[in-house]
């Protein structure tokens, strides 16, 4: 079975609560009429109730069960929000009226769903920019206990006849996290290898990627990736992972064998965690666009709640396949 056929179909056993911030978007009542239709997850739709409903008759179509819409401005829930965002943020100055101004953003409005239980996950940033969508994630949702930072990756899935190498891979991070020290490269492949293991349910296989294999180059950027990796080893020693390896000593067993012969991965590796997000960013968009590979993301990671960021340019299909994976967050 492809990746995006299991995942859309764990999604449909779990049917977990998933609410779209942007509910007043055509291509995000597209999506929400197609997962309702494939049973793939119960949607709550937040935005001004006269024109959701109005996108609705222009796909010629209805709410109807299992799709809900949330205005903000009429909710019942509105005071209960406000009151909890207000405990969230009083000792950041924010004040009762600050708050219920802060309910009426649609994305903060769908965070605190989430928060409160009343949605399992939730979805933006097919209109709002990925600074709100995270931002409310973080001072709402919050980071899991323990965790020290949020980051993000793509799932990649080539799946075509075109593709030498088949399968799931996922690529971090290529979506928030700049420049990230040591340390936090570390975190962003431990927190990657367990992405992994719950969307695909295989064993992930992680290389730290550099233009450098096993010493073949002497450079700082070099030593970030060689020490993160260490870290990795040592806080979780039984993570499948090697670096610094260059992305065709990690990706091609041939390649491996010749330049990284006593690597672990012998050149199949599934999570690759780029050096910093220019490259990640780069990489990722390159498999896209030329490989035609299907980019899933960004997707958070690090959060005790999902929320996830959409592109602005993403279709109604780009939002069903961020719903899925939403949803098998949530069943984590």
């Amino acid at each position: 079975m492809k990746p995006l056929e299991m995942l859309l179909q764990n999604a449909a056993r779990s049917q977990k609560t998933i609410v779209l911030s942007e509910g007043t978007d055509p291509r995000v009542v597209q999506a929400a009429i197609q997962v309702r239709a494939q049973g793939i997850a119960r949607i709550i739709l937040v935005g001004d109730d006269v024109t959701v409903r109005l996108q609705f008759s222009l796909a010629q179509s209805e709410p109807g069960d299992g799709i809900d819409i949330h205005d903000p401005a009429t909710s019942p829930y509105l005071d209960e929000l406000a009151l909890q965002y207000y405990d969230l943020r009083k000792e950041k100055g924010v004040t009762l009226e600050h708050a219920l101004r802060a309910v009426l953003q649609p994305h903060v409005y769908a965070a605190l769903l989430v928060r409160k239980g009343y949605a399992d996950g939730t979805v933006g940033g097919a209109v709002a920019t990925t600074a709100d969508i995270v931002r409310a994630a973080i001072q709402v949702i919050g980071p899991k206990p323990g965790t020290k930072l949020i980051s993000s990756f793509f799932l990649m899935l080539f799946c075509e006849e075109h593709h030498s190498k088949k399968g799931a891979f996922i690529f971090t991070d290529s979506g928030l996290v700049v420049d990230p020290n040591a340390e936090e490269l570390a975190q962003i492949a431990i927190a990657s290898a367990r992405s992994y293991e719950t969307l695909i349910g295989d064993t992930p296989r992680v290389a730290m990627l550099s233009f450098s294999t096993h010493g073949s180059a002497d450079h700082p950027a070099v030593d970030k990736v060689v020490r993160a990796t260490a870290i990795a080893k040592e806080t979780n020693p039984e993570l499948l992972v090697d670096g610094e390896l260059q992305f065709d000593a990690a990706f091609v067993p041939d390649v491996a064998s010749a330049k990284a012969s006593t690597s672990p991965l012998q050149g199949d590796a599934n999570v690759f965690v780029f050096p910093n997000l220019e490259s990640g960013n780069i990489a990722y968009k390159v498999a896209q666009r030329m490989a035609g590979a299907v980019a899933i993301g960004p997707i958070l990671q690090g959060l005790s709640k999902p929320a996830n960021d959409l592109s602005r340019g993403c279709s109604a299909e780009d939002i069903i396949h961020m719903i899925a994976v939403t949803a098998a967050q949530a069943e984590e």
